[in-house]
């Protein structure tokens, strides 16, 4: 209803709603959608029915999820600053219980370690914004990016340290090198269906937060220290493979590569943003596929996920060495896992091959020594899923004492919608491309 009440063809935020809320500091309960907000709302009515029918828990289990997806679309639709962190942080108690609860043996430290990095980094961002509205009186979104296109808008140093804590509140929830380490153990410890929902919303709330926040509103702070931001991008694209590579744990090894395909984002964002470049089809490419890359990470990280947990499910273990010969088993089964693989390599014809073909033509051209440093991560992802593929599907056949059964019909009506949204992506990817278009114009000459 959203998609079809919104048009396209203007840039500006649509739907609106507006209500008075605490005059006292100019907080107002103000929501609506540009094409970025659209397309990650979207994406989470996607992802958390995939998670939901991925895992049938009970009542509780389901109510957190629905708080999170709450949490999720205020998110992602909040024009005021109080109002968006009270849902950012509104979704970190939920995932808390829900992989302290329902979470492996290791859940106690996940959950812990997942909650005091998200929280401390969120503490780090409220002061920098308290700052903010010391000095400026103003918590809109709109009004502070007017407000940081003016230029350094804070006296003397106290603009590095608002700048340091907004960043890291953002960079610890993306996550990017080297804020990262509480994931792997989150994501290996939640249940199935929560690490779909880490990978596939959550993580889009720190990418979102740059785009929104630290690009408008520190252009000048973040063409100083450019070299060093896309270096810690370059980082977050080579780095996590060559540790996923390592990995026996199949969802560890995921979990890893999701670091990897954020980082493509990053690197976009940094690109464009450090080098000010003046709008061209290079530096709206590279946008589109910031945003292109948001959606098509979100759904084939959740799928990748959703394997992992079926494997889980049929053997009762996850390792790389727990499975063999699963081709002939499950041939069903294996096909869709290749599909979802070749997806997150960016194979031409999938939707991963979208974003990442727009990120790298755009960065090329702003950025070329880093963007051709972060290449060797596409080698490297390549080489991982490779080696993991071949000793599952081809490797000698682990007898696992008893029947190892393909998908189920139910599984199959899980699954293959989202397969065939990934194929549609790949081939017509212009359906998508249309809603943020003028949205990405705009931004692009605002950043200029």
């Amino acid at each position: 209803m959203l998609w079809r009440s919104f048009d396209p063809a203007s840039p500006g935020v649509q739907l609106l709603e507006r209500h008075s809320w605490i005059p006292a500091i100019g907080a107002e309960y103000l929501v609506g959608i540009d094409g970025l907000s659209l397309l990650l709302v979207i994406l989470t009515s996607l992802v958390i029915p995939f998670a939901l029918l991925a895992q049938r828990m009970g009542p509780g289990f389901c109510a957190l999820m629905l708080i999170t997806q709450s949490a999720l679309y205020g998110t992602f639709t909040a024009q005021n600053f109080i109002l968006w962190f009270l849902f950012y942080e509104m979704s970190l108690i939920p995932t808390f219980l829900l992989i302290r609860i329902w979470g492996d043996d290791n859940r106690d430290r996940a959950a812990t370690k997942f909650f005091l990095y998200t929280f401390l980094g969120s503490i780090a961002m409220l002061l920098s914004f308290l700052g903010i509205y010391f000095l400026k009186g103003t918590f809109d979104f709109a009004a502070l990016a007017d407000i940081g296109r003016g230029g350094d808008f804070l006296p003397g140093n106290v603009k590095w340290f608002v700048f340091a804590g907004v960043f890291l509140g953002l960079a610890v929830k993306v996550p990017l090198f080297p804020f990262h380490t509480w994931l792997p153990d989150a994501y290996e410890a939640a249940p199935t269906g929560v690490s779909m929902v880490l990978t596939g919303a959550l993580s889009k709330m720190g990418v979102y937060g740059f785009v929104r926040l630290l690009l408008p509103l520190f252009p000048n702070q973040i063409k100083i220290l450019g070299p060093w931001l896309l270096a810690l991008a370059v980082c977050s694209i080579v780095i996590p493979p060559l540790v996923a590579w390592a990995q026996s744990d199949l969802k560890r090894m995921v979990a890893y590569l999701s670091i990897n395909h954020l980082g493509y984002c990053m690197l976009g964002l940094f690109a464009f943003a450090a080098t000010r470049a003046q709008p061209s089809i290079e530096t709206e490419a590279t946008l589109s596929g910031v945003f292109m890359q948001i959606f098509n990470h979100g759904i084939t990280a959740a799928a990748l996920f959703y394997f992992v947990g079926l494997l889980e499910q049929r053997r009762g273990l996850r390792g790389v060495d727990d499975f063999g010969g699963l081709m002939q088993r499950t041939p069903l089964l294996c096909g869709w896992l290749s599909v979802a693989v070749f997806s997150s390599l960016g194979l031409p014809g999938l939707n991963g091959f979208i974003g990442e073909f727009l990120i790298f033509k755009g960065s090329f051209a702003m950025v070329a020594s880093f963007t051709a440093v972060a290449l060797l991560g596409l080698l490297f992802t390549a080489i991982v899923f490779m080696r993991a593929m071949q000793s599952l599907f081809s490797g000698p056949i682990v007898e696992a004492g008893f029947a190892f059964a393909d998908l189920t019909p139910n599984e199959k009506w899980t699954i293959v919608p989202v397969m065939l949204l990934m194929f549609a992506i790949g081939i017509a990817p212009q359906f998508l491309l249309n809603m943020f278009n003028s949205t990405v114009v705009q931004m692009a000459r605002l950043l200029a």
